[in-house]
């Protein structure tokens, strides 16, 4: 039994007419645009494929370096890195931080205080000298 045209064109066992295909479809571009361009194109191509990923790296490495900061907590002096004017928290102690120009803040809400303890020495009033 002899295969008809729909079934050849359609059955992926005849390789043979694919190659023929592709062939034809070459020839067709070829004529269209001349072998100049063909080549020109292949070799953009290539030349793309060899740059982008060299430009990729040096824009990620720029990104990184103007986005990303290490600093220390104002808190527990855990020295850890953040994105810049981001919010985070300090992985040691658990603070919520905001970065600004390279250094981590404590973030409090509207209305908050923020105090140092100050140590103070004591004197018992019966050691105090008598005038």
């Amino acid at each position: 039994m002899k295969p008809d045209y729909r079934t050849i064109l359609i059955n992926p066992n005849y390789a043979n007419y694919g190659c023929l295909l592709l062939l034809l479809i070459m020839t067709v571009i070829v004529a269209i645009v001349g072998w100049d361009w063909v080549i020109n194109g292949v070799l953009i191509f290539l030349a793309f494929l060899i740059i982008a990923p060299i430009v990729g790296a040096v824009a990620f490495r720029w990104w990184l370096k103007t986005n990303v900061m290490e600093d220390s907590c104002p808190v527990c002096d855990y020295t850890f890195a953040g994105f810049n004017n981001k919010q985070c928290r300090c992985p040691s102690c658990g603070e919520t931080l905001i970065a600004n120009h390279g250094h981590f803040e404590r973030v409090t809400p509207e209305g908050t205080i923020d105090v140092n303890a100050v140590d103070v020495s004591v004197k018992k009033i019966d050691d105090l000298p008598n005038n």
